[in-house]
Order: C-alpha cells, then sequence, then structure tokens
C-alpha cells in the first residue's frame, strides 16, 4: 500500500468521521472504499474503446436567410428594443 495525506475541509472531516464511526470502519478503509466506487464510475475499464468526442455534421436546415450577411454586424450591436424582455442578468461593466 502507498501512504499518503489529504486536506479536507473541516465540515467533511467531521462527516465523514462520523459515517466511519457509525458503520464501524476506520477512515482509511472509508477513504479507500469511497475511491474506489469514484474510479469505477469515472475511470473507463482496461481495453475499452473509447472515442474522441466530436461534433456533430451540421445539418442543412434550408431555406434563405432572413437578413443579409452585410447587416449582421449592424444588427447585432443594435440595443435591445425597451419592450423585449430580457432574460438572464445583464454583466456589470
Amino acid at each position: 500500500m502507498v501512504r499518503t495525506q489529504i486536506q479536507l475541509p473541516e465540515h467533511l472531516y467531521r462527516e465523514v468521521k462520523k459515517i466511519a464511526s457509525e458503520r464501524e470502519l476506520s477512515l482509511a478503509e472509508l477513504t479507500r472504499r469511497g475511491l474506489e466506487y469514484v474510479v469505477s464510475v469515472y475511470l473507463p475499464k482496461e481495453g475499452s474503446k473509447t472515442e474522441k468526442w466530436m461534433l456533430p455534421e451540421s445539418i442543412d436546415l434550408g431555406g434563405a436567410p432572413l437578413v443579409s450577411e452585410s447587416d449582421w454586424r449592424e444588427l447585432a450591436n443594435e440595443s435591445m428594443p425597451a419592450h423585449v424582455k430580457r432574460t438572464g442578468k445583464a454583466k456589470k461593466q
């Protein structure tokens, strides 16, 4: 076995010690079991083929643009009309 040190926030340490005590386990054993679970969930199994994720191919939806390409920049920089409700929060500058 390998010895290591970790740092935990106080609240997490108290909770983990409580769980270990309730299950009559050492903190080390509870930590090993927790790490074994994380490894089983997040790491691919040996020998498995993982494919590199790529963007899906684009789909032509047809139709004509609503605005000419030369007008995009101007429209994108216009302020939003007052009657249009904004969604989300604006960033403060």
